[in-house]
């Protein structure tokens, strides 16, 4: 059974090891505590977990997808990987957990990885199985979370953090406060609008002595990420097929769907918050099977009619013109 023992403590047992008993490079032991404290502040930050017992695949895959959003190369993320392999060899050694997540990790081949999102058919199922959702407030709060993941892109952080002074709803829309504190406008649609409304009429009313952010828990406190987390998690699964089932993948879908409906590449960036075109680029894999689809179905080189005329031209010695 695994013990709640603090990551934070875990990770400096873990370096001690491997400075005085493994006598690792001080650049190795450099690595390791980058990569460890990474995850850590992480976990500790975006999922609310300081226990080693609470870490699961899932927590873990997240990360991973944070990192490659950020856009770090497979190579540094097979390291990080690594990393934690190793971490995890010397608790089970140590008996301080008794099976490793790390078994369900894959590490990243060379080429990209690509974002999981939602079908724009599962994306219509979803509206309409969040709009049916229970009155009480951890139905509203699952109502405005999918909505505003879904209609914005924002990140978890930033929506979890978002506070009432940067909603402009007279002017239709956010100021998010996103990555190395760049703050980026996000606009917004006029039922996202009328949701919002809604949903501070009712919070004020409710906790009149409140807290600056915009979403609150049914206790009146600043949504953290493992309660974000779990909403997303309980409405996808309901809803959709996608084996990954977090906040992200709303944030995937949105730029997907954007793109597949002729949305420009950079405006697409700037909505997301990238530092870099190169962290945007990955969702143009999705567009571009999604038009080399089209091109099978609609191409008059692929029906079966000109298929037919070809092999006829063929068999006449004579070439046919399409």
């Amino acid at each position: 059974m695994q013990q709640m023992v603090a990551i934070e403590e875990l990770i400096k047992t873990f370096l001690d090891h491997l400075k005085f008993e493994r006598r690792l490079s001080v650049h190795t032991q450099t690595a390791y505590s980058k990569d460890l404290s990474d995850w850590s502040r992480f976990l500790s930050k975006e999922m609310d977990v300081t226990s080693i017992s609470q870490v699961n695949p899932s927590f873990i895959r997240s990360w991973l997808a944070s990192l490659r959003e950020a856009g770090v190369t497979p190579r540094s993320i097979i390291r990080k990987i690594s990393a934690l392999k190793s971490f995890y060899k010397f608790l089970l050694r140590s008996r301080v957990v008794s099976a490793s997540p790390m078994t369900q990790i894959s590490s990243p081949k060379m080429g990209k990885s690509l974002p999981v999102f939602i079908k724009e058919d599962e994306a219509v199922a979803l509206g309409e199985l969040v709009a049916v959702t229970s009155e009480d407030w951890k139905g509203m709060n699952t109502r405005l979370l999918i909505t505003l993941f879904y209609y914005t892109g924002m990140r978890l952080s930033e929506l979890i953090n978002l506070k009432d002074q940067q909603v402009e709803l007279n002017r239709a829309q956010l100021k998010v406060l996103g990555k190395g504190n760049k703050e980026r406008i996000l606009p917004l649609h006029a039922d996202v609008i009328q949701m919002i409304h809604e949903y501070i009429a009712q919070r004020n009313e409710r906790f009149p002595e409140k807290e600056p952010f915009l979403l609150l828990t049914e206790k009146g406190k600043k949504m953290y990420p493992r309660y974000a987390w779990q909403l997303v998690n309980q409405i996808l699964a309901a809803a959709t097929t996608v084996q990954k089932k977090s906040p992200h993948v709303l944030r995937h879908s949105f730029a997907t769907h954007l793109l597949n409906n002729g949305a420009d590449l950079n405006a697409v960036k700037e909505l997301l918050g990238h530092s870099s075109l190169a962290a945007t680029q990955v969702y143009t894999h999705n567009t571009i099977e999604k038009l080399k689809e089209v091109h099978k179905k609609a191409h008059p080189r692929s029906s079966k009619t000109v298929k037919l005329a070809l092999s006829v031209g063929k068999d006449c010695g004579r070439v046919v013109p399409y």
